[in-house]
């Protein structure tokens, strides 16, 4: 990401208070390193380059050693994602139970064209991952922060609706 000139922030104002509320849950500053980055992927959308130093810089941490815990983790963004991000569970326990033609329906439904990028319009990435921990009601998928049990091609137009 190139730093623009007029770059925001994201710890600062009330951010920075739910911040203090956070550090304050945790012995060290190091430890609240993976809730600041939520903080920061809510605010921003993504993890950049910049808010990874941001981060290394109010925890008192390196930019290095933030960008490792990111690049680790596969629940940061780290780059730009839709309105809805849409994890589909493509395990071979859904993909038996016909996960592939949710995930194609997803992505005909949204306009998302391919799996990881995002539709034109931005509203929407919808991604292929490895398992979501809900084996026994295939196919589960994840928009944003919902939990969607045993969706089938079918219903995937109406779960599209509801996230419009």
């Amino acid at each position: 990401m190139t730093v623009q000139e007029d770059y925001q922030p994201v710890f600062s104002g009330t951010v920075m208070e739910e911040l203090q509320t956070v550090l304050g849950r945790y012995p060290t500053k190091q430890a609240a390193l993976l809730p600041t980055l939520w903080i920061a992927q809510r605010e921003h959308g993504w993890i950049s380059d910049r808010i990874m130093a941001e981060v290394a810089e109010v925890l008192g941490l390196t930019p290095a050693y933030v960008k490792g815990v990111v690049t680790f983790y596969t629940m940061y963004h780290q780059h730009p994602v839709g309105k809805n991000f849409v994890q589909v569970c493509t395990t071979s326990p859904c993909n038996i139970c016909g996960a592939e033609d949710v995930l194609k329906a997803l992505l005909a439904q949204t306009g998302a064209g391919d799996a990881g990028a995002t539709s034109p319009d931005g509203k929407w990435t919808i991604v292929e991952v490895e398992c979501l921990g809900a084996c026994g009601f295939a196919t589960p998928i994840l928009v944003n922060d919902d939990f969607v049990e045993n969706v089938t091609p079918d219903k995937v137009a109406d779960i599209v609706k509801k996230y419009r």
